[in-house]
């Protein structure tokens, strides 16, 4: 049985890491803007960047997570454009 969020966004459950939460890459250009609030943004390194409104990132098929410490809402507007993974040898 598929669960709900297989049936709302469908293919998205396999971009997750599921032994470390909310880890995920995806094939795909990213653009994020945050509108509102403010968010970390944790890179594949484990060093993580602080976001606040206005803030853009671009990312490429980046291993990353978003984490809300502040205890308010974030409110950020993506753009995704698919792109097809290149693996290289030192990947």
């Amino acid at each position: 049985m598929a669960s709900r969020l297989d049936r709302s966004q469908p293919g998205f459950v396999e971009h997750l890491e599921l032994d470390n939460p909310g880890m995920h890459t995806t094939d795909s250009v990213d653009y994020g803007i945050v509108i509102a609030g403010e968010v970390y943004l944790e890179l594949d390194n484990g060093e993580e960047r602080l976001l606040t409104a206005g803030d853009c990132v671009v990312q490429n098929g980046t291993r990353h997570a978003w984490i809300n410490r502040s205890g308010k809402p974030v409110t950020m507007a993506f753009i995704l454009l698919g792109a097809d993974r290149v693996v290289t040898p030192d990947q």
